[in-house]
């Protein structure tokens, strides 16, 4: 249980890109809507409208639209209906991509997607294709300085962890699905401090791409489809080493 933290990695890198976007709160707030919508407007009942609240708070999305997008979820108040979609795509060098977005036209967003991955060394999938290389992982940080690994790692073993390993600013703990709301209060009760506890899809076997030209290109496949304003998510299973991933940002 230990190593370099893939998933950190991904996600201050998702993070840096989110921070680009003119449109984040509003993807954030889509997010509430549907999560409303799905599991009921009360979020200590909701697991994942208690994530997506934490996650536009923690950008600093105002108050009162977190509290019109769970109205408007839970059909208290008038708006667009969004339904979320996946797509399942190949990238340069035949890479599995997942792109999870919330839209209230499919019609429109369908081609804009396809659009995007044509022009940039992609093309879209059959449904199933590229799913089963996936599959979804309860992913927990754990944010703190000279925190006691031994600790920490019986903590989450008696909660469901099923691996931890040390990130930049702490530990990333792995669960099943299931088990993260129950990981989750078990290291809060413990005092630790959670920085954030999501579901992402995570690839069964990593792609290792080694040539910088190949993986500038998957970086700015990644870039637009995070870009598109109905995106919500995009997985991929690329792995770039580091030493690779530094001549990129040269």
């Amino acid at each position: 249980m230990s190593g370099h933290s893939k998933w950190a990695n991904i996600k201050h890198r998702k993070a840096a890109q989110d921070a680009k976007r003119g449109n984040l709160f509003q993807k954030l707030v889509r997010a509430i809507i549907v999560a409303a919508k799905e599991g009921g407007g009360d979020p200590s009942m909701n697991m994942r409208l208690k994530t997506a609240i934490e996650r536009a708070k923690a950008v600093s999305v105002p108050i009162d639209n977190i509290t019109r997008g769970i109205k408007r979820g839970t059909g208290e108040i008038d708006g667009a209906a969004y339904e979320e979609l996946t797509y399942e795509a190949y990238g340069p060098s035949g890479i599995a991509v997942l792109i999870e977005v919330m839209t209230d036209n499919r019609n429109r967003t369908t081609p804009e997607i396809r659009a995007l991955l044509t022009r940039n060394g992609g093309q879209m999938g059959e449904a199933g294709s590229v799913a089963w290389m996936f599959e979804r992982k309860g992913v927990i940080e754990v944010k703190g300085e000279k925190l006691d690994e031994d600790a920490l790692m019986s903590c989450g073993l008696e909660a469901g962890m099923t691996d931890m390993e040390p990130s930049d600013e702490g530990y990333t703990l792995y669960s099943e699905p299931s088990d993260l709301q129950t990981l989750r209060e078990a290291l809060e009760k413990a005092k630790y401090v959670v920085e954030s506890a999501e579901t992402p899809m995570a690839p069964k076997t990593p792609v290792e791409i080694t040539d910088v030209e190949t993986a500038r290109k998957i970086f700015r496949l990644i870039d637009v489809l995070e870009e598109h304003d109905d995106t919500q998510n995009v997985y991929s299973n690329f792995d770039i080493p580091d030493d690779v991933a530094a001549q990129i940002e040269e």
